[in-house]
């Protein structure tokens, strides 16, 4: 009985992941909007009422590619981060960012699927949340070691944050403990500037306009750093 449950579920398994291939393939022609478990259970040369029993619903596997989408981001930034020395937290900011950038160039339709326009309807279930926080796991890792090692030195350019985001930096806080509001409220732009650069290469926006992409990436990320305080 053991055996064969095994064998099962091996197969429900490859099942799981042949429908996902397909599915992320119809994402870059049909987009998230388009897709469709009739079209992907028509590839796969089963019938439409099969696929239901993997997925009962298109939102159900939508969440799939999500959370795979959100997995596979943050495995490739938790990989990326590791290479550096801990205590080169300034390297470890901008391998994040490379890895960032790197993966949503690689896999643009899954990007967009994470970060692009909302699907009209659909509703993220509880079951995201964890894959969709390792990647800012890990740079709130970075900026609290800083903080903890005495290495952080914001420079004194911005104005100090107003008493009523207080309660905002909290919610961040937990990621970054014993951060002032300052250093909250400067990871947080920070993070949101290396989304926001992805999401304009990505999408056009930096068409007939920024053509040395890379470049202009690095030199802003290394910016980003210094807006921190992250050591030189």
């Amino acid at each position: 009985m053991s055996a064969s449950r095994t064998a099962r579920e091996r197969v429900r398994a490859e099942l799981i992941r042949e429908i996902t291939d397909i599915a992320r393939r119809h994402l870059a022609v049909d987009g998230a909007t388009g897709l469709s478990l009739r079209a992907v259970a028509r590839e796969m040369g089963m019938v439409s009422s099969a696929i239901y029993r993997y997925f009962p619903s298109r939102d159900d596997l939508l969440t799939a590619l999500i959370i795979d989408g959100y997995n596979a981001l943050g495995e490739a930034v938790e990989k990326a981060e590791a290479t550096r020395a801990r205590d080169d937290f300034t390297g470890r900011w901008l391998a994040v960012c490379r890895a960032v950038r790197e993966w949503a160039l690689a896999h643009p339709h899954v990007y967009a699927l994470l970060y692009g326009s909302p699907v009209p309807g659909y509703r993220a279930p509880d079951d995201t949340i964890a894959p969709a926080a390792r990647d800012t796991a890990v740079f709130g890792q970075i900026v609290g070691d800083a903080v903890a090692a005495g290495r952080l030195n914001p420079p004194a350019i911005l104005p100090e944050p107003p008493a009523i985001i207080s309660s905002d930096a909290d919610a961040v806080r937990t990621l970054i403990p014993g951060a002032s509001d300052d250093v909250i409220s400067r990871a947080v732009t920070a993070w949101t500037c290396l989304y926001g650069m992805v999401s304009f290469e990505l999408f056009g926006q930096f068409n007939n306009t920024i053509e040395h992409r890379a470049e202009f990436f690095e030199h802003n990320m290394t910016g980003l750093a210094r807006l921190l305080g992250l050591p030189a």
